[in-house]
């Protein structure tokens, strides 16, 4: 019996699809966004071979926007948007009202309608926030200043097109030019726009308000239960919920509702644990994102219509930058914030994707327009790891040129290009300062020995500068931060990271600097254990046997024989088996 299972064929065939093309891409050195973009236009209907269906991949894609924002609002405070409302705000309007303004000139070249051209430039004035909040993430920019001034643009952005999208279908009788409805006055146009902004408005206060309190609530009640499987669940549902209903009842985006959702949980002690739980899920159905785009990539467009493609893939890759730069340099930023900024913003994603379909809908665009605005997306979502790579190689050189030259400077940043080297030797070296670093760090200062440690959340950074404790707040793969903790002269390395993977990255580098260190490190299964004594790890603490070994100890006062929890002397007891415990 033959099953007709389009939701299961359209999952299988996209992901393996974009594993086989984003390992082959990987494999050529190049982002593995391109292999999933390619993966979908193979998947798609203008190639030959499996095509998978058409409605089912955005809606998928849809989710892993959600969860993406929802994950992004956990790491994003209340505090850290209004700090950068100042910036972001007029920033977003100003970039987005000339974007549109190149779009619409385009437009009018190309001989269609003012209304056309608006609904055109709409389209190419709003990032993707797939693809920049990705961008971010790969070079843990997130919790930086710059990173903060990029995401809170983009959420102003996002609100902007929200009210685009609600306005649109209302005013369309006032922009066709062709159509015979009865036009709107000016009353009209304002109420539609009062009820627009009124919705908004009443979803955030809602959040601030309510959901401030009832989410964090709900999420400890549950954790409470002591069942990891209902946490998961949990934080699913209140990402999805949230976004759900606040496209439902305010007619909010899902990105910008789940938005909200995370950062209203942020205030939460469980909000990184939270993050941790989403974070499979997260990656997944971004890729799916990936080859929903790819497959509305129609590649016939090159050959039929390339004057125009160039033309708008350059207003999206200069035309905004150059705007975006502009703005944030006339605001007192430096060059390098505003090259970065610059660069993440120089892409279109959903957004663009909803208003090109909707303007078609609505008889506002035509199809040679919509499909511009795809092939125009797909290109410049290809290129934009290309200007990143191309900032990265350059940001070393801008950063020290401005600081010869005494150009401003980013306030609040965290992360310092230029990191001192520090006068400790004979020391010991912490690498994160979660739970278990924090015990580890308590502990040291009860002994009186000389420490530093590396550390690169925001938060917990200025918590450990208020108490004097010396932080270099960079990531601790950063080669640069472990030249500048002297690992050559230090004793001891203490890795409290939870991420197996980036402490065995952590383990090779430092073996390279000084063969006799001793390197202590976490794991949480036998795999991590044999990745991390590979790597050159002296000792390695799994906590499922600091666990047995604590709770023998105490019962029957029975030793470990088993020598994988071993620690050096003076660093032991109670200390450790709290670590392990936690």
């Amino acid at each position: 019996m033959v099953h007709h299972t389009p939701l299961i064929a359209t999952i299988v065939g996209s992901l393996v699809l974009a594993l086989i093309l984003g390992a082959l891409a990987n494999r050529l050195r190049i982002s593995p966004l391109v292999g999933y973009l390619l993966a979908g236009v193979f998947a798609g209907p203008f190639t030959p071979g499996f095509v998978a269906d058409q409605a089912l991949v955005p809606e998928l894609a849809e989710i892993g926007v959600i969860l993406l924002m929802f994950g992004v609002g956990l790491h994003f405070s209340l505090k850290d948007l209004f700090a950068v409302k100042r910036i972001a705000l007029p920033g977003a309007i100003l970039q987005i009202g000339l974007a549109t303004l190149l779009g619409l000139g385009l437009s009018l070249a190309m001989g269609s309608s003012v209304a056309t051209g608006l609904v055109f430039g709409l389209a190419l004035s709003c990032a993707s926030t797939v693809v920049l909040l990705r961008a971010l993430q790969e070079r843990r920019l997130i919790e930086t200043e710059r990173g903060r001034i990029a995401v809170g643009w983009l959420i102003m952005e996002d609100l902007a097109m929200v009210l685009v999208l609600v306005l649109l279908p209302a005013l369309a009788g006032v922009l066709d030019d062709t159509s015979k409805s009865s036009s709107l006055d000016a009353a009209d146009i304002l109420r539609i726009l009062g009820i627009a902004l009124g919705k908004v408005t009443a979803f955030i206060a809602l959040m601030l308000i309510v959901g401030r309190r009832v989410i964090p609530w709900l999420l400890h009640y549950i954790a409470h239960t002591g069942s990891r499987e209902l946490f998961r669940l949990a934080v699913l549902v209140i990402a999805l919920g949230v976004a759900y209903g606040a496209a439902l009842l305010f007619g909010v985006s899902f990105a910008l509702g789940a938005f909200f959702a995370g950062m209203v949980l942020s205030e939460s002690d469980l909000s990184h644990q939270a993050a941790q739980e989403t974070l499979p899920l997260r990656d997944a159905f971004a890729v799916l994102f990936f080859v929903s785009v790819g497959m509305l990539f129609n590649p016939s467009i090159i050959v039929d219509d390339p004057l125009p493609l160039i033309a708008t893939f350059l207003i999206i890759i200069f035309g905004k930058s150059l705007a975006a730069f502009a703005l944030v340099r006339l605001f007192g930023h430096s060059s390098s914030t505003a090259l970065m900024i610059s660069a993440s913003l120089a892409q279109i994603g959903e957004f663009s994707f909803i208003l090109a379909a909707l303007g078609v809908e609505l008889n506002l665009l035509s199809t040679e327009g919509r499909d511009l605005i795809l092939a125009s997306a797909i290109l410049s979502i290809l290129a934009n790891p290309v200007l990143f790579a191309l900032l990265d190689r350059a940001q070393a050189w801008i950063d020290r040129r401005e600081g010869k030259e005494g150009g401003p400077s980013t306030p609040g940043r965290v992360i310092s290009e230029e990191i001192p080297t520090t006068q400790l030797t004979g020391h010991a070296v912490v690498v994160g300062s979660g739970r278990v670093g924090s015990l580890i760090i308590a502990r040291l200062e009860q002994e009186r020995r000389p420490f530093l440690v590396i550390e690169d959340r925001r938060e917990l950074v200025e918590q450990l500068r208020a108490r004097s404790i010396e932080v270099i707040a960079e990531n601790g793969a950063n080669a640069a931060a472990l030249a500048a903790a002297n690992l050559a002269g230090a004793r001891w390395l203490f890795l409290a990271i939870p991420n197996g993977f980036e402490a065995g990255q952590i383990v090779e580098q430092t073996r390279a600097i000084n063969s006799g260190l001793e390197i202590i490190a976490r794991a949480h299964s036998d795999d991590e254990v044999g990745y991390l004594r590979k790597c050159g790890a002296d000792h390695i603490i799994m906590g499922e046997r600091e666990i047995a070994r604590g709770m023998l100890e105490l019962a029957f006062g029975l030793p470990d024989t088993s020598g994988d929890g071993s620690v050096p002397g003076g660093i032991t007891g109670g200390t450790v088996a709290a670590t392990a415990a936690t």
